[in-house]
């Protein structure tokens, strides 16, 4: 794989950009502050969370994976 999609971080940074607060995350997915900071840590997370968050946040982390599997195929097409 040539480049690795960390979640949790790009979940931050939009959090951090929108000037988002923990808790205010934490509230809406029903859970508590810690478990936020966890999401934050993660590389990957379920996809039923990670659609529920990127409504939220109305944001498409799908469309970052959907980019990446392509080129990952153009390039083992073009090593055949």
């Amino acid at each position: 794989m040539s480049k690795k999609i960390h979640v949790g971080k790009l979940i931050q940074e939009k959090m951090r950009k929108d000037g988002r607060k923990v808790s205010w995350l934490a509230r809406q997915i029903s859970c508590d502050r810690n478990h936020i900071y966890r999401i934050y840590q993660q590389e990957h997370l379920h996809p039923a969370l990670l659609a529920h968050i990127c409504i939220l946040l109305e944001i498409d982390l799908f469309a970052l994976y959907s980019e990446f599997v392509h080129e990952e195929i153009k390039q083992k097409d073009s090593k055949t």
